[in-house]
């Protein structure tokens, strides 16, 4: 008799990363610590936070990664948010231990307050996880989204009206050199609970995601509730389709703003207002982003609304003032061309 569905389902999506890993990381990084040497066969760890998404993925990774000859490891953020947090990431990781992956570390960090604790958290636990991969060598992260997080990553973006990017939620293979992937995108959030609960996996539910306080959790436990009632059944199968279209427009929108940068800019590299007005607004827009990130605005600061200004020195030109941006950034139309510059 086979495994459960639920179970069968993990461990399928699990094994089908792991082959995409091996086929499409044939030289492994090196570990950047003193004593370590290169190993002879991929390591690939989880980010488990001990709830049932990323537990039913560390089981699956437990029990598919020997079938390839890959090692498997694991880490667990602690945020340092809630009272206990240590002694329930010590409890994460023994528990990992016990499934059999190796190495496995529980690390602790400091969340800042900048862009809001959400943010914040996310940006700490992922500064974690590079630092975690780079000491051990690993070839690749495993992350726990699933199908409804993504649902709940679109939703957001839209509210946020950031454009076709931010409606492409999150990718499937991302970080740098393709280091984290997310098996479980085409995945419900039940499926990984049933999968937890049949094998009498321990799960631990994080209050943050209960607690209205939090944008996500109020979305997740209100607002997609609310759709659904709504619009019916599907909502979340709907806009997590919804992303992965709006993903193939993006990507092809930032390779032919690319493709189209340098024929807009002059000997010096400045941009020329005259060549920029005649692309498609799409194609300008991503153009200006890119100089003003490349000029120091922070990437997760330059909103929507900025860019819109920008545009305007270009296409409605009324002698306006320069444009203050994030990170002290400036845009400012001079002669017939966009300066993008340090303030």
């Amino acid at each position: 008799m086979g495994p459960h569905p639920a179970v069968a389902a993990i461990r399928l999506a699990v094994r089908r990363v792991l082959h995409d890993i091996l086929t499409g990381h044939p030289a492994l990084p090196a570990p950047t610590g003193p004593s370590r040497e290169r190993t002879p066969t991929p390591l690939v760890l989880v980010a488990c936070s001990g709830g049932a998404d990323s537990t039913a993925l560390a089981s699956a990774l437990a029990f598919e990664a020997p079938k390839l000859a890959i090692r498997a490891g694991g880490v667990t953020v602690d945020h340092g948010l809630q009272p206990g947090s240590d002694l329930r990431a010590d409890e994460v990781a023994l528990r990992m231990r016990r499934l059999g992956l190796d190495p496995v570390e529980a690390v602790a960090v400091t969340v800042g307050r900048e862009g809001g604790p959400e943010a914040a958290a996310r940006d700490a636990r992922y500064a974690a996880l590079d630092a975690v991969a780079a000491r051990h060598g690993a070839t690749a992260v495993l992350l726990g989204h699933t199908r409804d997080d993504q649902a709940e990553t679109v939703l957001l973006g839209l509210a946020r009206g950031s454009g076709i990017r931010s409606l492409s939620g999150m990718a499937a293979v991302s970080g740098a050199d393709g280091r984290y992937r997310r098996p479980f995108l085409e995945l419900d959030r039940q499926t990984a609970r049933k999968a937890c609960l049949v094998q009498s996996l321990p799960v631990w539910d994080d209050p943050h995601n209960a607690d209205p306080a939090y944008t996500r959790s109020r979305l997740r436990h209100e607002g997609l509730p609310a759709l659904e009632k709504a619009l019916g059944k599907g909502v979340v199968q709907a806009l997590a389709r919804t992303a992965q279209l709006s993903r193939d427009d993006a990507d092809a929108l930032d390779t032919w703003a690319r493709q189209a940068e340098t024929s807009v800019r002059d000997a010096a590299g400045v941009l020329e207002c005259a060549k920029l007005y005649a692309l498609p607004p799409a194609v300008r827009r991503r153009i200006l982003r890119r100089a003003a990130i490349e000029a120091g605005a922070p990437a997760g600061s330059l909103f929507a609304r900025h860019i819109e200004e920008v545009d305007r020195l270009i296409t409605g030109w009324r002698g306006q003032k320069a444009i203050n941006l994030p990170g002290r950034v400036v845009a400012q139309r001079q002669g017939g061309r966009l300066v993008i510059r340090q303030g």
